[in-house]
């Protein structure tokens, strides 16, 4: 049996430079102790990173550019060939992902905020590219959302390859909650699933449904900023974000309506009402939710031996509070929480890399790595 500890927090001063800071945050969890150890003092809004097999991280700044780390250095020249991008309140250079075959095909996937295509405003697109040095050819769009929007919220967005080299992705409800998420005619409020190269897997649930979007593999999603392959069972995981509490852990499955604006654990942010309910027949229940809302960002699996008494649990950043939440993984349900690393800043992604420490990107202060306690790394 898990049981839920409270965090101790040691703070030994924040320093943000060039040089780590390797004992800035302490946390005790069970029999072993946490530190985190800055790796990255770019203090922009790391929303994606990833991992070539090769060992650099790339990771995006929501303004617009990616960056590598290569031999633990930030490297002075950005990746360049990116497209253009449009940032726009919550909108900008969002995730990025390698193809699980990397080493293969060359292949690297980007989300972000694009003004192409039908409207006024941006929406949500997802590209493929190859990295040739420092950078991007053979560009391909494989997805745009539709039409364009002015408001500035909800773009989603998260990309995750499952077992079998499909791509999911979400693009959020654009702020427009009475309308996209319920109708699979339209874009946004959506978890998508394509091909590697942008085909329409024929077994989609919605492939045969006259005007739904093809792509579309769930639906009544609020803007999930959160993704995670579960590695145990194959499943993806998301998390979205409520209004006023009701936010959400989902555990993804083919033609499900997971319920947006319709049934809520939330509120208006005025403190109205606007859901019928919190359940309903035909649509789903979160296997956790939130309140008052945490503002999750970024979704992980521990499954690093480097993490003994984490493994199998799932790791999510706090925008609102400024901590890491652990939530205890039992079979499909969620048990409890913990939460570690009180007061580190605005988390917003979470990731475990190949080599099994886990990272996090803090929006303002750069990008951290987990090290336990008298690891010598």
């Amino acid at each position: 049996m898990k049981i839920n500890v409270t965090s101790f927090l040691l703070i030994a001063g924040l320093i943000i430079g060039c040089s780590p800071s390797k004992e800035q945050y302490a946390s005790t969890s069970g029999a072993a102790s946490y530190s985190l150890e800055q790796v990255v003092s770019d203090p922009v809004v790391p929303w994606g990173m990833a991992w070539l097999p090769s060992g650099e991280l790339i990771y995006t700044d929501k303004s617009g550019s990616l960056k590598m780390v290569k031999n633990g250095e930030l490297q002075d020249q950005a990746i360049s060939g990116l497209p253009e991008i449009t940032v726009q309140g919550q909108g900008g250079l969002l995730d990025v992902a390698v193809h699980p075959n990397f080493e293969e095909n060359g292949w690297i996937y980007l989300s972000y905020a694009s003004s192409e295509g039908e409207g006024r405003g941006a929406n949500t697109a997802i590209m493929r590219a190859k990295l040739d040095g420092m950078a991007l050819t053979e560009q391909e769009v494989l997805y745009k959302g539709s039409p364009n929007s002015r408001r500035g919220q909800h773009f989603g967005s998260r990309i995750e390859f499952d077992k079998d080299g499909y791509l999911f992705f979400s693009i959020g409800d654009r702020g427009n909650r009475d309308v996209n998420p319920q109708d699979l005619t339209r874009d946004g409020g959506k978890i998508y699933r394509i091909h590697d190269d942008g085909r329409i897997p024929a077994d989609n649930p919605f492939v045969n449904q006259d005007g739904a979007k093809k792509a579309a593999y769930s639906y009544g999603h609020r803007n999930p900023q959160g993704m995670t392959l579960n590695p145990e069972t194959g499943q993806i995981w998301a998390h979205e974000h409520g209004p006023q509490g009701g936010d959400e852990i989902n555990i993804i499955q083919p033609g499900k309506n997971y319920g947006w604006p319709v049934i809520s654990y939330g509120i208006n942010y005025n403190g109205t009402t606007f859901a019928e309910a919190t359940s309903r027949e035909g649509m789903e229940q979160p296997i956790k939710y939130w309140v008052p809302s945490i503002a999750p960002a970024g979704l992980a699996f521990v499954n690093s031996d480097k993490y003994p008494d984490w493994k199998g649990d799932v790791l999510t950043g706090s925008l609102k509070f400024g901590y890491l939440v652990r939530s205890f993984v039992e079979g499909n349900n969620v048990t409890g929480q913990e939460i570690l690393f009180e007061n580190a800043g605005r988390i917003r992604n979470v990731e475990q890399a190949p080599d099994g420490y886990i990272y996090l990107g803090i929006e303002g202060k750069g990008i951290f790595k987990i090290v336990p306690s008298g690891d010598s790394h």
